[in-house]
């Protein structure tokens, strides 16, 4: 092979590299865009963001089912996620289930 060879098929591998990353840049954010935000559903430590003062963001909710920390579902299926006591997950921040203090 011929050095021209060589890098004309380099030129080739990171095109479709470049192809193929964009296209999961694509699907990511359309599935991102399928999702939505459900206060009140996640485990201890499991929470995507946001899990009230005094957090930063993923992983910080310190109780099951905070109702101020949210996790992403599949859009149109928070409010029925069936929890133990009867609980469900919320569109909108929770006063329920926080941690002491």
């Amino acid at each position: 092979m011929s050095k021209k060879t060589i890098i004309g098929a380099s030129a080739v591998a990171g095109a479709v590299a470049m192809a193929l990353s964009g296209a999961t840049v694509v699907a990511t954010t359309t599935g991102a865009a399928a999702a939505e935000k459900c206060y009140g559903v996640s485990l201890a430590g499991q929470n995507d963001c946001a899990a009230g003062p005094g957090t930063s963001c993923a992983g910080t909710s310190t109780v099951d089912y905070q109702g101020n920390a949210w996790t992403l579902v599949p859009k149109g299926t928070c409010a029925s996620i069936e929890l133990p006591d009867g609980r469900v997950g919320s569109l909108e921040p929770l006063d329920r289930d926080l941690p002491e203090g």
